[in-house]
Formats: structure tokens, C-alpha cells, sequence
């Protein structure tokens, strides 16, 4: 099954300096049958102006893994974390028993980037962050692991569920294969480009729920870059 969800209709807010869609319920944005997918809880397609971005808050017992698209997003937290995350790159923060963060984009452009929320396999473990650059060409023409908390994906970072966040960049014309384990679902999202996903055409921003699939060939209609989350 390949559900395709078009960014069009997404939920959506707009708060000025914030720009956001929404794939499952989230905020002021309620849709019952996009609740979840599997683990997976919130997947946030959001542009954030320049000089602006989220105040302090706190998080429990969730995996957040943010997947900077365009700009740069600088982390501030409660256990003393600092750090920026550039286009391409990924942070992780495992909320656990209690963090309070701040997210700003402290760059003269906007700021495009995917908030992603996973439900922690275990709760109450000791809160956590980490980021690493992954530069686009180690992930041309193939999927490689940025966060997992599967023990075959050692060199991606560390999270407490049992998913994976992939990437991929593809040239037109290129095609590259995932594989999906019985009884997984995924979710995909092309941060840019135009794909074919088993017949599915999916553009950038559109979401594409898949269950009960064991391959999926992934073929670029244009130069394209593809987020991918695998989760049970």
C-alpha cells in the first residue's frame, strides 16, 4: 500500500516568522485518521524567517530528530548543549526524562527544515543530544542511515527506538532500492525534486505512507533529495 499525501493538503499554519505543514495532527491542526504512522508521530515541514524561531520549551520522552533542508537551525538546551546544524546535517535530542530547548534560525536567509518526533522504544532515560554533518555526496545514488536506534546502522546517530531516519540525493534518472523489512511501515518525503516511488509519482514536500511493500525502487523524474523514515 502507497498512500500519497500532497503537500497541498497538509495541515498548515502561518505565524509570521513561521511557516509550517503539519503531516500528522499536531498544534491547532487535528485530523483523525493522521494521527501516526507506526512509531512515527510528527513530521513538520517548517520555514523559519531569519533572526526569529521557538523560544524555550520542554519535551519528555520523545526522539526529535531535526533534518536541516536549507540554512541552519542553532540548538540551546537545558543541560548546556549548544550547537548549529547546517543544511544537510542532522541533530537528535532524546527528550527523556525532561529537557527545555530553543530552536532559532540565527542566519540572514530562512531556514527550511523537517521536525520529526518518534516514539521512544523505552521512557524515563536520561535526556541526550547530539548532531553530526553528513555531507550530500556520501548519500549520492544510495540511501544511508543519518539516526537510528538499529544495531546494523553504527555509524548514524544514536536514537532510542527501533526506526531509522535515511537520505538519499538522486540525479534524474537515477534510481536507487530500499528495502523493507515484514511488518514495517515508512514514511518518505522528497525535501526537493520529483520521484517515482513503485508507480507513485511523489513531488517535493508531498508525504507517501507505505505499509506492506518489501522494495521499493526509487527512480528521480529530476534531480531530487528523499528523507525516508522506516519504523514499526
Amino acid at each position: 500500500m502507497i498512500e500519497l499525501r500532497p503537500y497541498q493538503q497538509l495541515g498548515s499554519a502561518q505565524h509570521g516568522w513561521l511557516d509550517t505543514r503539519y503531516h500528522f495532527s499536531f498544534a491547532n491542526y487535528h485530523d483523525p485518521h493522521r494521527m501516526h504512522w507506526g512509531r512515527l508521530r510528527v513530521w513538520n515541514d517548517d520555514t523559519i524567517a531569519p533572526h526569529s524561531g521557538f523560544p524555550g520549551h520542554p519535551h519528555r520522552d520523545m526522539e526529535i530528530i531535526t533534518y536541516v533542508r536549507e540554512g541552519a537551525i542553532t540548538h540551546q538546551d537545558s543541560m548546556g548543549n549548544q550547537g548549529r546544524t547546517r543544511a544537510g546535517d542532522v541533530q537528535v535530542m532524546s527528550a527523556g526524562t525532561g529537557i527545555t530547548h530553543s530552536e532559532y534560525n540565527l542566519e540572514d536567509e530562512a531556514t527550511r527544515l523537517f521536525q520529526i518526533w518518534i516514539l521512544p522504544d523505552e521512557k524515563g532515560l536520561p535526556p541526550s543530544w547530539g548532531t553530526r554533518p553528513f555531507p550530500r555526496g556520501e548519500r549520492s545514488g544510495a540511501f544511508v542511515a543519518l539516526a537510528s536506534g538499529l544495531a546494523d546502522d553504527s555509524d548514524a546517530l544514536p536514537i532510542r527506538a527501533n526506526a531509522r531516519l535515511v537520505a538519499a540525493t538522486l540525479k534524474a534518472g537515477q534510481a536507487a532500492e530500499y528495502l523493507v523489512a515484514p511488518g514495517r511501515k515508512v514514511y518518505l518525503v522528497p525535501a526537493s525534486g520529483r520521484i517515482d516511488i513503485n508507480g507513485v509519482t511523489a513531488s517535493a514536500g508531498d508525504g507517501v505512507a507505505i505499509r506492506d511493500e518489501s522494495r521499493l525502487q526509487v527512480t528521480a523524474e529530476e534531480d531530487s533529495e528523499i528523507v525516508l523514515v522506516d519504523v514499526i
